[in-house]
């Protein structure tokens, strides 16, 4: 493995500009910390190159990691060096460079599914995502105007559950529209019905839209469900969209699951 203890390597200068990037489409992405580069090397096998902090190599978690990339693809930086491409102020010794999958556009959707409409904060999407996942959603369509599904934030707050998605980027949602094999079900405010009111479909594709615009006025004429989560108005006018699609996916998995023990 490769020791580098100069900034002024051009590895590290590399290394240094993709950390700066959003995860634009199709470009590699650095994954950050242990959870996440166990979490690739599960699904994906070894990464396209692997950077450690030379003082933490002996840790138990750090050296499997290791042990399980080959050498020519490993580096080891000192360890200022790697706390500058770290995403948080404590950084965990390891990252992956690795280019993300990109699936192939399916020729009909008949599978529970989540559209994302222009939901535009990484915290947000990381979170849906990480929903999505938890509820046994397995393919996600984001649209353009999404915050970048790869960037290190949205991978921050995925924990994980990019790994266990099927992420479709850049996605034109009206387009996206013809091949559904499945209702389309949309969360509004006015002209919706009480989502615990009625038997969900079993599956379908949610649509959960802008935070301060909501799902756009064409994807809502199309929706054959809309649908409203009571709560107190009052106080609140609207939910975040990430607790609304909790709330959502989750009372359908509870229906489905209740439906099947019967």
């Amino acid at each position: 493995m490769k020791h580098i203890s100069s900034r002024d390597n051009p590895a590290v200068k590399a290394l240094a500009r993709l950390a700066g990037t959003a995860g634009k489409r199709g470009a590699p992405v650095l994954l950050d910390g242990v959870h996440l580069c166990q979490a690739w090397l599960q699904h994906h096998g070894a990464p396209d190159q692997a950077i450690f902090d030379v003082e933490r190599l002996s840790q138990p978690d750090i050296a499997a990691l290791a042990e399980a990339v080959p050498d020519a693809r490993c580096l080891a930086l000192d360890a200022r060096l790697m706390q500058a491409l770290a995403s948080v102020e404590s950084g965990q010794g390891v990252a992956f460079v690795v280019t993300p999958p990109q699936p192939s556009p399916p020729e009909a959707v008949e599978e529970n599914c989540v559209l994302f409409d222009r939901i535009q904060d990484p915290g947000n999407v990381g979170t849906l995502l990480r929903t999505c996942a938890a509820a046994g959603v397995k393919r996600v369509f984001l649209a353009t105007g999404t915050a970048a599904a790869w960037s290190s934030k949205v991978l921050r707050s995925g924990q994980g559950a990019h790994f266990a998605l099927a992420i479709h980027e850049h996605v034109d949602l009206q387009a996206l529209l013809p091949i559904l094999r499945v209702p389309l079900v949309a969360t509004a405010l006015e002209g919706a019905e009480d989502l615990y009111a009625g038997r969900l479909p079993e599956r379908c594709a949610w649509v959960f839209g802008h935070e301060g615009q909501g799902v756009a006025a064409d994807l809502l004429a199309a929706a054959r469900l809309k649908l409203r989560i009571p709560h107190d108005i009052a106080a609140v006018e609207s939910l975040n969209v990430g607790a609304a699609a909790a709330i959502c996916l989750f009372e359908q998995r509870r229906q489905a699951l209740a439906a099947g023990a019967r």
